[in-house]
């Protein structure tokens, strides 16, 4: 289904579990417009010009905001950061109020980030501006499930068949569910992997997704291995014994990396604990698109604040 079948225009980008197939082809292909944009000299189109966007951050962040806060400013939109520690919400201010107060000041879109699962959807049924979801809580990260699969198709050229390989903390993960859903509806076989206690038990029964106790197992000709960020206070609530254990046990390193296809490509969310869940040879070595999935970040961001504020009309007639 091409372009002109699909329509994101206003819709609420909560979580990939939404989207249809054709919707996330059509955020790729338009990304891919972006990403020739990203690389022009000068990258300013005025595509959103005159609209407004808020970043509004609970949780730390740097690839996320960033790569937000560019994109809608090399589509010529104005764009305010708010961070919960230099805002009102250190004075007590409720997000329902945070919310309103945005919404009053007349912007379009509002892109947030929460540590409260479901605060995103929340904030669609508060206000009217068009909600993009930039992570909440274990929930959803659905622009890095995007970002994800733009980098796979930039790589593998499709996604039907392949055998994608997940591995580590899945059940406190945003980004694993975000990846699982995106990867699933474009036809790809999810693999997980991580120590018992980081896997959900709920995803057993599910098709086309395999849980395995030992990681050697999982990566056995895997096309695409996505290394989750091991949460350091997981170790401190007893979750796996110690970091030295699990680099040893679960760790990606070059030895387990060969298991896999010869040209399989490796990920990663960041910041990466390297020497813990991946190790540095593997990180930097040659099957690593970690810094492209950065760059390609900001392509898919740019690609959902055009299609959701404009339909994605005349992009290049705009530039």
């Amino acid at each position: 289904m091409g372009k002109n079948n699909v329509s994101l225009r206003g819709k609420n980008i909560l979580g990939l579990e939404s989207f249809s197939p054709e919707e996330i082809s059509l955020v790729l292909e338009t990304a891919q417009e972006m990403k020739n944009i990203i690389h022009r000299d000068i990258k300013k189109v005025p595509t959103l010009r005159g609209k407004s966007v808020v970043n509004l951050f609970y949780e730390p962040s740097t690839r996320t905001r960033t790569s937000f806060e560019l994109a809608g400013k090399y589509l010529g939109a104005d764009v305010i950061n708010m961070t919960a520690s230099t805002s009102s919400v250190v004075k007590g201010e409720s997000l329902r109020d945070t919310l309103l107060t945005i919404e009053a000041m007349g912007v379009d879109a509002i892109i947030m980030r929460h540590k409260a699962e479901g605060a995103a959807e929340y904030a669609t049924k508060v206000v009217e501006p068009v909600i993009l979801n930039a992570g909440d809580g274990a929930h959803a990260h659905p622009t890095q499930g995007l970002l994800d699969l733009f980098t796979i198709m930039q790589y593998k050229k499709k996604f039907q068949g392949l055998k994608a390989v997940i591995l580590g903390d899945v059940l406190h993960s945003r980004v694993a569910r975000s990846d699982i859903w995106g990867m699933r509806k474009m036809g790809m076989e999810v693999h997980l992997a991580g120590p018992k206690t980081l896997m959900p038990r709920f995803l057993f029964e599910e098709p086309g997704i395999y849980i395995h106790d030992r990681i050697e197992e999982a990566l056995e000709n895997a096309d695409v291995i996505n290394c989750l960020r091991i949460q350091l206070e997981r170790q401190k609530a007893g979750l796996f014994p110690s970091t030295r254990e699990y680099a040893r046990i679960f760790g990606l390193n070059d030895a387990r990396l060969a298991l896999a296809k010869k040209d399989v490509l490796v990920m990663h969310p960041g910041p990466m604990n390297k020497g813990l869940e991946i190790s540095p040879y593997v990180a930097y070595g040659a099957h690593s698109a970690i810094q492209e999935q950065v760059q390609n970040g900001v392509a898919i961001r740019m690609a959902l604040l055009i299609l959701v504020l404009t339909g994605g009309k005349n992009i290049e007639a705009n530039s």
